[in-house]
């Protein structure tokens, strides 16, 4: 199945993770036998487990699940794809949306696609400038179309709890291709989506 929900977690990973919490949470000063913290590592390590499960999961082949030859050549967008992921450098969370498009060259595919290529990438460690421009070559190298547009915008918690400390601050990353490389193409998108680039 090219895309899944993790139901059963391995065995082996979910056993070495709990050490690791438990011993993570002594190390923090924390007693990991108290009544609160009996069942964290075990939620830590099944989380964890899930929020990495991009590394399982094939963009392309979702991509190809639902790929179908039509005649169409207009642009195709998907705007408002919900993303949570774990920045890399602290492993906090960051989350925000996804706006994708693309201009068919003989092949669609299917529009949850898009979105579940978006679930692929931002469920691992990430830094949004790479997730931005994995999501636009998964498209690139399976549709082949003549252009593709991606941007995310996200708010990242370790700006936001812990560093410069900015709530309210939010990043923008973009990637263009092909046709979206035209300012006429590319500004079309951004207006259809409401998303001004600087």
């Amino acid at each position: 199945m090219a895309y899944r929900k993790i139901e059963q977690y391995d065995e082996a990973t979910t056993k070495g993770l709990i050490e690791h919490y438990t011993k993570a949470l002594e190390l923090l000063g924390e007693d990991p036998t108290r009544e609160g913290l009996l069942k964290t590592p075990e939620r830590m390590a099944k989380a964890m487990q899930f929020l990495t499960q991009g590394y399982v999961l094939d963009a392309k082949e979702i991509l190809n699940s639902a790929k179908f030859h039509e005649n169409v050549s207009e642009m195709v967008i998907v705007k408002d794809i919900e993303l949570y992921s774990m920045c890399e450098h602290h492993m906090l969370p960051f989350y925000g949306k996804a706006h994708i498009a693309y201009i068919p060259n003989g092949y669609i595919t299917g529009l949850s696609k898009l979105a579940r290529v978006v679930d692929v990438y931002s469920r691992r460690l990430q830094v949004q400038e790479r997730l931005t421009s994995q999501i636009l070559e998964a498209i690139k190298e399976t549709l082949n179309p003549i252009g593709v547009a991606v941007v995310v915008e996200a708010s990242h918690l370790c700006m936001m709890m812990r560093g410069v400390q900015k709530q309210n601050s939010v990043t923008t990353t973009s990637a263009f291709d092909g046709e979206f490389l035209k300012n006429s193409t590319r500004m079309e998108f951004l207006k259809l989506v409401g998303v001004k680039l600087h």
